[in-house]
C-alpha cells in the first residue's frame, strides 16, 4: 500500500464544529418530506447572519478581520513580500509529505526509492544552479549542454529558464527583492521535484542574491538532491559588450532605471565558492559545455549506478563491488575450499586457459563470472554483446549465471554490454565422464603442474561447436591461422560454469609487478591525479612514432577540456603466436623509454594486459577496447588493421596477405556496442613518418611530401638484427644499406634491447607470453640449473657432479 502520512484531523475541523454528519439530499430525485427539517435551518441561519450584517454596516462597528501586512516603504499598501514570508514560515495544515519506499518498494509507494529509479532510467537527477549576469552566457551554454546530453546521450534534461519560467510560472512576479527570492524559491521547489524524479536539470536565473541560493540549496541538501552551482564568471563590461537583447544599451540610455549589476539598488552578489567556476569569455561554447560534462561525470549523474569519483568508467555490470573481490576466495577460506576441491572431479587448464581464468577472475570480461555458458556463448557469437540486468530491474539479475534454459523465451535484461570474444573451457570426454559420473555440482580446475587454480561452480557442459564459433569470431577460413588452430585442437566439449579463485594468478616470470588487476589500476590513476584515462596497446616495442601518437592524443583530450588526461601503455601479455616480440622484451624496452622520458612517467601507467591475443580482427578489437574500459580508460586509441594479421599460406581468400580490410577494425569499432552507452571513445590516427628535418615522427606535410620517410616494422626488425647504430645529421636514402636508424626513432636503451634480442633470438631464453613458472621439487642433494621446462634445463649433484 501506498505509505501516506496524515496528521490527525478533528472531525470539528471537517465540518466548522457540527458533532453529526447530516445526510444531504441529492442533487437529482424526488423531493422527500424529510428534506424540510435538513433546509429550514440554513435559510434561518442565512436571514440571521444578513440582519447582523446590516446592522453593523449602519453602526459602523468594526469587522474582526485580520490586519494586512503593510509596508512603510510602499505609503502603508500590501506587502506581498512579507505575507509571503508569513505564510512560508507557518506549517501546512493536516497534510506530510509521503515517505519514500521502502527498499523493493515500488509503485504502491508514494515514491520509489531513489537509487532504484537512478538505476532504471539510467542516470541521476541534478541540478546545476547557473548564475550570473544577464548576458554571462547561462542560457546559451544550457542549451548546448542539454542538446548534447539528449541528442547525443539519450539522457533527461529539463531547463528552467529565467525568462521562460516568467511567461507561466513566475507570471506575476516583478523584480523587486521580494519578487526576485520569490522567483528563486518557485524555481528551487521546482527544480527540486525534477530533480528527485531522475531528471538533469539546468536553471538559469540570474538570481542575484547569495541568500536565495542557499535557500534553494538547503531546499534539495534536506532531500537528499546533489546541487551544483554553476558561476558564470564573467566580468560586467563583458557582458555589456554581448548585451545579447539589448538590455544594457537600454539602461545606458535611461530607459531601464534599476538593473542587476548596473545600479547600487540592483546589486548581483557572486557566490563565493561555487562547484563549478565557468570564465567563459575565456573559452568558446564547446569548450564551457566540456568542463561542464566532465564534472558531471565525476559526479556520477552520467550513470544509474556506482560511480568514480574522478570520473573515469567503472566496468560494465559494476554494482558496487569489484568482481575480483567476489571472485578471489578469502585467504582464511583457502584451505576449506583446497579441501574440497580434493573431493571433486578434475579439468585441466592449460597455459592459454589460464590467461583466460586470469580475465575472469580479475574483472577484465565483467560481467562475466565463470567461463561461458552456452546461452552466454551464443549471444557472444551472434550479437558480440550480452544482454545484462545488473540490478535486476527486470528481475533478470542471474540470466547469464544459471543453466540455458532453451524453453525461456521471456526473461530478458534491459541493458546489453560488450564481449565479443568466446571465453570457453574445452573438454575431453574423459572429462565430461568423469563430471557426470560424480554427482557433484562442481569442478576443480587443475593445471599440468597440479595445481588446484579454481572450482567451477554449477556446471553446464555442452558440444564444442568448433566450426560455427570459429566462422561466427573470425569470418575467416585460415586453417593455419594460430588461435583458429588452436581451438580447433580443443576438446569436443565445453565445459561453463562461475569460478572461485584459490589465490591470484601469478607467474613467478619477473614480470608479476607489472601486472595489475583493474581495481589496482584505478588505485594507480587515482595517485596520478587523472580525470581521464586513455589506453594504448602494445605488442610491439615503442617507438617515437607510437609515443607521437600518445603525446597528440593527450594533447587532444586537454583541447576537450580534461584537466590531466593519464595514458595507460597497455602491452598485450596473454598468448601470441611465435614470432611475435616477446613479452619480456617489450616490457623491458616500454620501461626504457618512460626512464629516458620518450614518455613522462608523470602521465602514464605502464601495466601488462593479460588476455590472449587472437587474432580476430574488428571483432577482437572491441574486446581490447571493452576490457579497458572494464579497468578505468574512457578512450582507447586505434590504428590501421587492430588486431590483425596476414593470412597463413594455407588461407582460402588471403594467403600471406591481410585477413581483415586495414580500414574495417575501426570503422566497426566506432558501431559497436562497445561505444553504445557513450563511455568509451576512440582515439583514431592514421600512418605516420618520419621528419627529416627535425627528426620527429608525424602525420605528413603534403606540401613537402620528400621530407618524409617511412619505417616500417619489417625494416625496424632488419636494422636490429643487424645491430643499427644511430645514422648522421644527413639521413641516408637506404637504411639498410647504411645500417643506421634516424635519431629520435627509438630511446638508446630501449633500442639496445630490441638489438639484443633479433641478434639473440635462438640462443637466449625470452618469456614469449604470460606462462607460468613452476619451480620445481628437487631431491636433497641435487641442484636445478636454468629455467623448468625449457630446453637448457638441468638437474646437477650438488657440488656439479654431474646431471643426474
Amino acid at each position: 500500500m501506498a505509505q501516506f502520512k496524515y496528521s490527525e484531523v478533528a472531525q470539528d475541523d471537517v465540518e466548522g464544529g457540527s458533532s453529526k454528519r447530516q445526510r444531504a439530499r441529492t442533487s437529482s430525485g424526488p423531493w422527500q418530506e424529510a428534506d424540510s427539517t435538513v433546509r429550514m435551518p440554513y435559510f434561518i441561519g442565512t436571514c440571521v447572519l444578513l440582519a447582523i450584517v446590516y446592522v453593523l454596516s449602519r453602526t459602523g462597528a468594526p469587522a474582526s478581520c485580520p490586519e494586512p501586512v503593510l509596508s512603510a516603504e510602499d505609503g502603508g499598501s500590501f506587502d506581498i513580500g512579507a505575507y509571503r514570508a508569513e505564510r512560508l514560515a507557518a506549517t501546512p495544515p493536516n497534510i506530510i509529505e509521503c515517505a519514500d519506499a521502502a527498499a523493493g518498494g515500488s509503485q504502491e509507494a508514494c515514491h520509489l526509492p531513489k537509487n532504484t529509479r537512478y538505476q532504471a532510467l539510467g542516470q541521476k537527477g541534478v541540478t546545476l544552479w547557473m548564475t550570473g549576469y544577464s548576458g554571462s552566457g547561462k542560457s546559451t551554454i544550457a542549451r548546448a549542454l542539454e542538446e548534447k546530453l539528449v541528442l547525443e546521450y539519450g539522457l533527461h534534461v529539463q531547463n528552467l529558464d529565467g525568462d521562460n519560467v516568467r511567461t507561466g510560472l513566475n507570471r506575476d512576479l516583478g523584480f523587486s527583492p521580494s519578487d526576485r527570492a520569490e522567483s528563486v524559491r518557485r524555481v528551487g521547489e521546482t527544480a527540486c521535484l525534477l530533480n528527485g524524479g531522475g531528471v538533469i536539470t539546468l536553471v538559469t536565473l540570474v538570481s542575484p542574491y547569495q541568500k536565495d541560493r542557499d535557500e534553494a540549496r538547503q531546499r534539495h541538501e534536506e532531500q537528499g538532491l546533489k546541487f551544483l552551482e554553476v558561476f558564470m564568471d564573467v566580468p560586467i563590461d563583458v557582458v555589456q559588450e554581448r548585451d545579447p537583447k539589448g538590455l544594457y544599451a537600454k539602461v545606458a540610455a535611461g530607459e531601464i532605471k534599476s538593473f542587476t549589476g548596473m545600479s547600487a539598488d540592483a546589486p548581483y552578489e557572486p557566490p563565493p565558492h561555487p562547484e563549478i567556476n565557468l570564465p567563459n569569455y575565456k573559452m568558446t561554447v564547446d569548450e564551457s559545455v566540456n568542463v561542464l560534462m566532465t564534472e558531471l561525470r565525476k559526479h556520477g549523474v552520467l550513470s544509474g549506478g556506482p560511480t568514480n569519483p574522478m570520473g573515469l568508467p567503472m566496468p560494465s555490470g559494476f554494482d558496487g563491488y569489484f568482481l575480483e573481490d567476489e571472485l578471489l576466495v578469502p585467504s582464511h577460506l583457502v584451505e576449506q575450499r583446497l579441501a574440497e576441491a580434493a573431493t571433486l572431479p578434475k579439468a585441466l587448464v592449460t597455459d592459454i586457459d589460464i590467461n583466460w581464468l586470469q580475465v575472469i577472475g580479475e574483472g577484465w570480461a565483467s560481467p562475466l563470472r565463470g567461463f561461458m555458458r552456452e546461452g552466454t556463448l551464443l549471444q557472444t557469437i551472434h550479437f558480440n554483446s550480452l544482454v545484462v540486468d545488473p540490478f535486476n530491474v527486470t528481475g533478470a539479475a542471474d540470466l547469464n549465471t544459471r543453466q540455458t534454459d532453451w524453453n525461456d523465451y521471456t526473461t530478458r535484461g534491459r541493458d546489453r554490454v560488450s564481449l565479443s570474444v568466446p571465453i570457453v573451457l574445452p573438454a575431453t570426454d574423459f572429462t565430461k565422464a568423469a563430471i557426470e559420473a560424480s554427482g557433484k555440482k562442481a569442478v576443480a580446475l587443475v593445471d599440468k603442474d597440479g595445481r588446484t587454480l579454481a572450482i567451477l561452480r554449477n556446471p553446464e557442459i555442452y558440444e564444442n561447436r568448433k566450426e560455427e564459433i570459429v566462422t561466427r569470431c573470425f569470418g575467416v577460413i585460415d586453417m593455419g591461422h594460430p588461435y583458429i588452430a588452436h581451438i580447433y585442437q580443443g576438446g569436443d566439449w565445453l565445459l561453463g560454469g562461475e569460478v572461485e579463485l584459490l589465490g591470484k594468478i601469478t607467474y613467478n616470470d619477473g614480470l608479476d609487478q607489472y601486472r595489475l588487476t583493474p581495481k589496482q589500476m584505478y588505485a594507480a590513476f587515482e595517485e596520478k591525479g587523472a580525470d581521464v584515462v586513455f589506453a594504448f596497446q602494445t605488442r610491439n616495442p615503442t617507438h617515437a612514432g607510437h609515443a607521437y601518437l600518445m603525446r597528440t592524443g593527450r594533447e587532444r583530450l586537454i583541447k576537450r577540456g580534461f584537466q590531466n588526461p593519464v595514458l595507460w601503455l597497455s602491452p598485450l601479455g596473454g598468448w601470441t603466436k611465435s614470432d611475435d616480440v616477446p613479452l619480456d622484451v617489450r616490457v623491458k624496452q616500454h620501461v626504457a623509454i618512460l626512464e629516458e622520458k620518450m614518455l613522462d612517467p608523470a602521465w602514464t601507467v605502464m601495466a601488462i594486459w593479460p588476455a590472449p591475443m587472437i587474432y580476430g580482427g574488428p571483432t577482437e578489437v572491441q574486446f581490447h577496447a571493452q576490457s579497458r574500459r572494464n579497468a578505468g580508460a574512457s578512450f582507447f586509441v586505434v590504428g590501421r588493421d587492430p588486431a590483425g594479421m596476414k593470412g597463413s599460406e594455407v588461407a582460402v581468400t588471403s594467403p600471406d596477405d591481410d585477413l581483415y580490410k586495414g580500414e574495417h577494425g575501426r570503422f566497426v569499432l566506432q558501431m559497436s556496442p562497445v561505444l553504445e552507452d557513450l563511455q568509451m571513445q576512440l582515439l583514431s590516427f592514421d600512418k605516420f613518418f618520419y621528419d627529416v628535418r627535425d627528426h620527429q615522427m608525424k602525420a605528413m606535410d603534403p606540401s613537402r611530401p620528400d621530407d618524409f620517410i617511412s619505417i616500417s616494422g619489417s625494416k625496424m626488425r632488419a636494422l636490429a638484427r643487424q645491430g643499427a647504430t644511430r645514422c648522421p645529421d644527413a639521413i641516408p636514402n637506404d637504411l639498410l644499406a647504411a645500417n643506421c636508424i634516424p635519431p629520435g626513432f627509438m630511446v638508446e636503451t630501449g633500442w639496445k634491447i630490441v638489438c639484443d634480442y633479433y641478434q639473440n633470438i635462438d640462443t637466449k631464453t625470452w618469456v614469449p607470453w604470460s606462462k607460468p613458472v613452476i619451480l620445481p621439487v628437487v631431491a636433497s642433494g641435487t641442484v636445478p640449473v636454468g629455467q623448468f621446462g625449457t630446453a637448457g634445463d638441468e638437474l646437477l649433484f650438488e657440488g656439479g657432479q654431474g646431471v643426474v
